[in-house]
């Protein structure tokens, strides 16, 4: 079995857990290792509807034209959640449903923009660093929201970006998608390096607050059927 992917049989002990993603991310590649130019970008994100009582996964795995963001390809796969969401361990809960999903494309895109933590995570393998390296794939971490470290609050302007500290290492950026909207916590995944996380975070950035990548990952994973 691959190491790098969630084992069912992992033991629910969250020390086990931590350690294992301590171990995981000394594995994780960050600098730029992507093909240039970049041809497709691909979009993951994950909602957990209930039904009949039981919580299922609903992975959504879009692919877009690198160029001008136009839509090439998505897919989903639902699978159970195996266990209840808890936070710093949300890889071992999402990433078996989306690797499920990207099995399911056509077309690999060249690089993927995950909605979650890259290495921005206490033990510095979130879900888009998870994912990244399972599938040895370059991929970023986009989260709506911090999951941890220190900032100072980026301008109002489109573009503009702060680090991301935690323990005097730089994992991200805090970036202004638009003007005026809350700021997304942006950090490298994968064969990524913190520049070209900001970079091709920006460049994926459409009219909206998300990356076009991700909008429309969240958008279709919230599909009803």
């Amino acid at each position: 079995m691959n190491p790098l992917l969630p084992d069912p049989a992992l033991p629910r002990d969250l020390s086990a857990l931590a350690a294992l993603q301590r171990e995981l991310a000394s594995r994780v590649i960050r600098e730029d290792r992507f093909p240039d130019p970049l041809r497709l970008l691909g979009g993951l994100d994950c909602a957990a509807p209930r039904r009949d009582g039981k919580t299922f996964l609903v992975a959504a795995a879009v692919v877009l034209r690198a160029e001008d963001l136009t839509p090439v390809e998505q897919v989903t796969a639902t699978l159970p959640a195996p266990f209840p969401y808890i936070p710093g361990f949300l890889s071992f809960r999402e990433l078996p449903a989306l690797l499920e999903a990207a099995g399911r494309l056509r077309h690999v895109p060249d690089l993927w923009l995950v909605d979650g933590a890259g290495i921005a995570h206490p033990r510095r393998l979130g879900l888009a660093a998870h994912f990244g390296a399972a599938l040895d794939v370059p991929s970023i971490g986009v989260a709506k929201s911090r999951l941890m470290g220190t900032y100072q609050e980026p301008g109002w302007e489109r573009g503009s970006a702060s680090p991301l500290w935690d323990r005097g290492e730089a994992l991200g950026w805090v970036l202004r998608s638009r003007r005026g909207v809350k700021p997304l916590f942006v950090s490298p995944g994968h064969r990524v390096s913190l520049t070209g996380s900001l970079l091709w975070t920006l460049r994926a950035c459409g009219r909206c607050r998300l990356p076009e990548p991700t909008r429309l990952a969240d958008r279709l994973s919230k599909t009803p059927g």
